[in-house]
């Protein structure tokens, strides 16, 4: 009995990744608009073809947010240059809120507004913070809560590890 108990244990530490984990590749990402603090309009179309987009979903009240949102600000220079897209949308809060919030902290990147959680619903996201990282093509090739080493996601080459 204790052989069968050991084996089943066994069996299921070695699926549970493959449980855990969903293969978001070929899965295209939905298109949408949204404006930004300044009443600019962006949708995800604009940068179809044009290199691969980061979305980053966050509130102004989740300090795990704050944390990352200091990472991409740090990061943000370095991801553009490898030609990277990153669109940072606040989900569900009023406006004058973000505004507040954001006012001081010189983000190098245009905050885009979620007010109705639409798009967050589209892509499935139940929490925050999470990244979706988008191929070129506009496919979902990974969903975190963290920042991953983006160039091993999308397949940059770097000589050092400055993509984690």
């Amino acid at each position: 009995m204790k052989r069968k108990a050991c084996f089943f244990l066994i069996l299921v530490l070695c699926l549970m990744p493959a449980l855990l984990l969903k293969s978001y590749a070929l899965d295209a990402a939905p298109d949408f608009s949204l404006n930004d603090l300044n009443n600019g309009s962006v949708s995800l179309s604009q940068f179809k073809g044009k290199g691969p987009v980061i979305l980053f979903f966050w509130t102004t009240w989740c300090p795990f947010c704050r944390d990352q949102l200091d990472l991409l600000k740090d990061k943000y220079s370095r991801l553009k240059q490898d030609g990277i897209e990153v669109m940072v949308i606040d989900v569900g809060e009023r406006k004058a809120k973000v505004e507040s919030f954001v006012k001081g902290r010189n983000f190098p990147f245009s905050v885009l507004l979620d007010q109705s959680t639409g798009v967050a619903k589209n892509y499935k996201v139940y929490g925050v913070p999470t990244y979706i990282f988008i191929d070129k093509s506009g496919n979902i090739i990974l969903k975190e809560n963290k920042f991953p080493d983006y160039k091993t996601v999308f397949g940059i080459q770097s000589s050092s590890k400055d993509g984690q």
